[in-house]
């Protein structure tokens, strides 16, 4: 018997939130994907990248992912190879498969908390037992992480630490050092260390990128996307990279029941952005620079009612509200009254004062206007 057949999924909170808003509020502004481009824009980058679509062969694609997409994608690595990599449907795809391969009934795992829900929710449909790892917020709403939290939670039954680093939604991002030590934890353990790595790259500081797990720990499984660095969500294409190749291989046969295999002219155009990532990077990093300027001044002006501080990393914020209201009322109130869209914490069972706030579009100043507007009749 399957274990599809006795998992039961809960609601998304958060996609079941974003299908209520995303298509119909005017002015999103809890994005946390950067500012995309065309398909124009994108093949403008490569000469002869046109004519190379044209004669794209609409037929199935490898299973593992097409040779020159995984090709590429080593190079985001340092000591993976094409042979390492699983292409997915989506960053979503690679999780699922993770966690249906690895993780069984009766397994614990500890789970970096607040977080993208499935990083923990389909372990709790499997059955696993799961700590919540949470992320320690302090009075300035800066994030910072317990080491001995970690530590004093192994059990002998825990199979895994999952992680998001760069983090959603708080943009938290570790330095080197404490990012080792949290691979060391699982290394003395011997326990799979997950880390969910789709906003890799856009930190504002490249001096602050980490290395890719899967490049440090043989039981690392590091999860990448086109959807988050790159900006390309509607490409639906992410990736596995790991050293662990029997849990890969099994990644891999799973995948025969989930999409097989992806759409070909997606990975052809995912080969080109990676190709030529450097250009997309910078072009969202220079986004994401002159949005926290006006955002940074935005919070300075209303400080009396958020708390805000910068993050390292990401296109996302998690500031808090000091009134004594509940943010879904104030983020459902702020939609249907001036088409705002904001992502009230409660999507994410972490509280009801913060809220996820995006500054990587090229809208964020004209969406900041229209809250401006709604706080003045506050």
């Amino acid at each position: 018997m399957t274990q599809e057949k006795n998992m039961k999924l809960p609601d998304f909170k958060l996609e079941r939130f974003f299908a209520k808003y995303e298509f119909s509020a005017p002015y999103v502004l809890c994005s946390s994907d950067p500012q995309s481009i065309s398909i124009e824009e994108l093949l403008a980058l490569e000469d002869g990248s046109l004519e190379g679509l044209k004669k794209q062969y609409l037929g199935y694609t490898e299973t593992k992912g097409s040779p020159k997409l995984k090709e590429e994608l080593c190079k985001l690595y340092e000591n993976i190879y094409d042979n390492e990599i699983l292409v997915h449907s989506g960053g979503e795809e690679g999780i699922f498969l993770f966690m249906n391969t690895a993780l069984e009934k009766g397994d614990h795992i500890i789970a970096l908390f607040p977080a993208y829900q499935s990083l923990y929710s389909i372990a709790e449909a499997i059955g696993c037992e799961v700590t919540y790892w949470k992320l320690i917020q302090n009075k300035d709403n800066t994030f910072e992480l317990d080491l001995d939290f970690l530590a004093k939670n192994i059990k002998k039954n825990t199979k895994a630490i999952i992680v998001n680093f760069p983090h959603n939604p708080t943009g938290y991002l570790p330095d080197l050092k404490t990012f080792k030590e949290i691979i060391e934890i699982a290394k003395e353990n011997n326990v799979i260390f997950f880390c969910d790595e789709v906003y890799r790259y856009l930190e504002h500081d490249r001096k602050d990128t980490l290395p890719s797990a899967s490049d440090l720990y043989d039981f690392a499984i590091s999860t990448g996307s086109m959807s988050k660095a790159f900006g390309l969500p509607g490409l639906r294409i992410g990736w596995t990279a790991s050293r662990n190749q029997a849990l890969l291989n099994k990644m891999w046969s799973y995948k025969d029941f989930t999409t097989i295999c992806s759409s070909a002219p997606s990975e052809y155009l995912a080969t080109i952005a990676v190709r030529n990532r450097e250009k997309i990077f910078k072009k969202n990093l220079e986004i994401i620079e002159e949005n926290l300027k006006i955002l940074k001044e935005f919070f300075k002006k209303h400080e009396n009612l958020f708390t805000f501080s910068s993050p390292k990393a990401t296109t996302i914020a998690f500031p808090s509200i000091k009134k004594e209201i509940n943010i879904e009322k104030f983020c459902v109130d702020l939609v249907e009254k001036k088409g705002v869209f904001l992502l009230p914490s409660t999507k994410y069972d972490f509280g009801d004062r913060n809220f996820r706030i995006g500054f990587g579009k090229k809208t964020m100043k004209e969406c900041l206007g229209k809250l401006e507007e709604y706080l003045n009749s506050y």
